[in-house]
């Protein structure tokens, strides 16, 4: 799933240490795999909590749909 997320933002500043963290232009997403519970963790900044919010909800968002939930 990680692997779709990286292929889908190629175009951006990717980097995959440690998950993978796409760097935008105002703001990035960090999404890890948990190594101790079968989640994935979603971490956003941006310049307002708001904007970050929309951010996390945008890719939990597509992670569901990519797991077919």
């Amino acid at each position: 799933m990680l692997i779709e997320i990286k292929t889908r933002y190629a175009a951006e500043n990717v980097t995959d240490i440690d998950g993978v963290k796409i760097d935008f232009a105002e703001n990035w997403v960090h999404l890890r795999k948990s190594n101790t519970e079968p989640i994935i963790r979603v971490y956003t900044e941006a310049k307002s909590q708001a904007e970050a919010d929309l951010l996390a909800e945008r890719f939990m968002a597509e992670i569901k749909a990519i797991c077919n939930l």
